[in-house]
């Protein structure tokens, strides 16, 4: 009997920027885990402080690797360009 193919995925953390500290950071959040694609899952997420009253999102996902580019995810993201001034991968890892 064939195996079944083993699915590559990796767990993602991102840190979505706002443009200021007056950016709806709800609204931002609600955005980016609007974003659907085959082979993309949310996680949990955080807001974290980076200075001037400014908080970014930071946020979990997994993605199946063949599935999914992080270039087009990252561009997704940018594509909110009301809230988001910046998308940077903060870690990946291999599961």
């Amino acid at each position: 009997a064939a195996k079944p193919k083993t699915i590559a995925k990796t767990t993602v953390t991102l840190d979505v920027k706002p443009w200021d500290d007056e950016t709806n950071m709800d609204e931002l959040t609600a955005g980016v885990k609007a974003i659907a694609m085959d082979g993309l899952l949310w996680g949990g997420s955080q807001l974290v402080a980076i200075g001037f009253g400014i908080k970014k999102l930071q946020i979990n996902c997994v993605v199946e690797d063949d599935k999914v580019s992080m270039d087009d995810l990252q561009e997704a993201i940018e594509g909110l360009e009301d809230y988001v001034q910046s998308v940077d991968v903060a870690a990946m890892q291999k599961i």
